[in-house]
């Protein structure tokens, strides 16, 4: 059983914490002590998952922005040299990067220092093999594996570390390959008369939020004729000063699309700290996020891929179901919230034999077949420009591209706290309470394909839209979402749930 120390820095598929002080009442839990111990363990499960001895591994180590990863990445990288392993130490990158170096490089693993779009003085750990990123209960066993370590470093006993020669640390500059990997999937994609330069005569603003995304202006859109004079927080700042480094935030989207309007560009995009999110906004400064985003993703990834599935998570719209199913002919599959949770269902569904060539949330978590359903937020951004690019051949734009989807008036969440030690039980017992409330329920109609929480649709007299109640993938909350065809419609589905909330004592707004 894993002790509270070590349990509380578990977070989905991440190691997650606390790893510098400046936030009251946030105590460090993630130590540099931690964060070695983590690493040590993280070699003798890769060594025992390769069947390699650690002084035969090689193992990249990348960070984000973050002011607490210089660091940390020095421990990790010390960690792993300690054990034995040949560490390649890439500096600053974006997480996708990293685990491209598993293919690249020949990487039998790689650590990204990050903590996504969270605050600054908040860090973490991201693993990667070539099998692409550890699944939930590798990082329970990674956990647990720590636990021991640190019991018998407490009694002075470090036997149970690899013994033998130090491993090499070799500064490595992969973000400069992985920068031209992405210039020649556009120059292929737009295949223009100046196949060098063929974004010669766009305009595209980035905005990299301070975060590791500042690369893509300069080392992949410039170097192809964009301009890019548009583009704003460039320069790596762990303390985020400008806005959180989040695509959905709605500080960032209108940052980047001010970005856009004010200096005239064609078009913008937007990462989120460690770059394995991506929006972007059209030349009117409009978002291309969440099912718009999904819906602009679904409509490249279908091309070549007629009557394929698109998964997505579980708060997609109506709409976005009958655009992916009846204008781009795929087939829309609705799974549960979590970015690692629809990427393993999209590699299930292929491996049953089902053409499935994107995996998607609407946070910005995009992952394509095509590229080792690795969520890329670069890679994403990257097949819109494309895309941006062949519709001026043809005169038209993004905006015209995902016209046929049809979009809610008003959309709302409510987070209900579940007051409850053992919250996920609790939470499970008010689903299945809201299933049978439900069907007694007067317009209300329980969806078909839901595969989490309750999603029920509402007709045109009980607020023309739906909403789904659902238990958090990590916390003691169960958001809300509610979606409305028509003017105050949001709030007319509001008032029907919190009739059935009212009966469930231990939930609160």
């Amino acid at each position: 059983m894993l002790e509270e120390k070590w349990s509380r820095l578990k977070s989905g598929t991440d190691i997650r914490g606390v790893a510098t002080e400046g936030v009251p009442g946030e105590n460090v839990n993630l130590t540099l002590d931690i964060c070695e111990t983590i690493t040590q363990s993280f070699v003798l499960w890769l060594s025992d998952k390769t069947k390699k001895s650690p002084d035969a591994l090689t193992v990249s180590v990348g960070r984000d922005s973050r002011i607490s990863g210089p660091a940390i990445a020095q421990v990790v990288e010390k960690a792993l040299s300690g054990c034995g392993v040949t560490v390649l130490s890439c500096g600053l990158a974006s997480t996708p990067s990293m685990f491209m170096t598993t293919v690249d490089l020949d990487c039998d693993g790689a650590v990204q220092i990050t903590a996504s779009h969270h605050p600054f003085n908040r860090n973490g750990l991201k693993f990667f093999t070539r099998e692409g990123g550890l699944e939930s209960e590798d990082i329970t066993s990674l956990l647990e594996i720590s636990q021991k370590l640190s019991e018998l470093f407490a009694n002075g006993d470090s036997t149970g570390l690899p013994q033998g020669k130090q491993g090499e640390i070799k500064p490595t500059d992969y973000m400069t390959d992985y920068s031209a990997r992405l210039r020649e999937e556009i120059k292929k994609g737009v295949n223009a008369d100046d196949y060098d330069h063929p974004l010669k005569g766009f305009k595209i603003a980035v905005d990299a939020g301070n975060g590791a995304g500042g690369f893509y202006a300069d080392k992949v859109l410039a170097p192809l004729g964009a301009d890019t004079s548009g583009s704003r927080y460039l320069d790596p700042d762990g303390m985020f000063p400008n806005h959180v480094p989040n695509p959905e935030n709605k500080a960032a989207m209108d940052s980047i699309s001010e970005a856009v309007i004010e200096s005239g560009s064609d078009l913008g995009v937007i990462f989120d700290t460690d770059v394995d999110r991506g929006g972007a906004v059209d030349s009117k400064g409009n978002e291309i996020n969440r099912n718009r985003l999904v819906a602009m993703a679904a409509a490249i990834a279908l091309e070549g891929n007629d009557g394929g599935t698109i998964v997505t998570d579980s708060i997609t719209s109506d709409g976005l179901k009958e655009f992916i199913e009846s204008y781009l002919g795929g087939k829309h599959h609705r799974f549960k919230r979590g970015y690692k949770n629809v990427i393993n269902e999209a590699i299930r569904l292929n491996n049953e034999g089902i053409n499935c060539p994107l995996a998607i949330e609407t946070s910005g978590h995009a992952a394509m077949r095509e590229n080792y359903f690795l969520d890329d937020g670069a890679y994403l951004c990257t097949k819109i420009i494309i895309k941006a690019a062949q519709l001026r051949k043809e005169g038209k734009s993004l905006e015209d591209f995902i016209s046929s989807l049809k979009e809610a008036k008003e959309e709302l969440e409510v987070r209900y706290k579940i007051n409850e030690h053992d919250f996920r039980a609790y939470g499970e017992s008010v689903i299945a309470k809201l299933e049978e409330y439900a069907k007694s329920q007067e317009g209300w109609t329980l969806a078909d394909d839901s595969r989490e929480g309750v999603r029920v649709s509402l007709d045109k007299e009980h607020g023309d839209g739906w909403f789904l109640l659902r238990l958090s993938v990590h916390d003691p909350i169960m958001p809300l979402n509610i979606e409305s065809n028509i003017e105050g419609g949001k709030d007319i589905i509001l008032a029907q749930v919190e009739k059935f909330i009212a009966s469930c004592d231990k939930l609160s707004r």
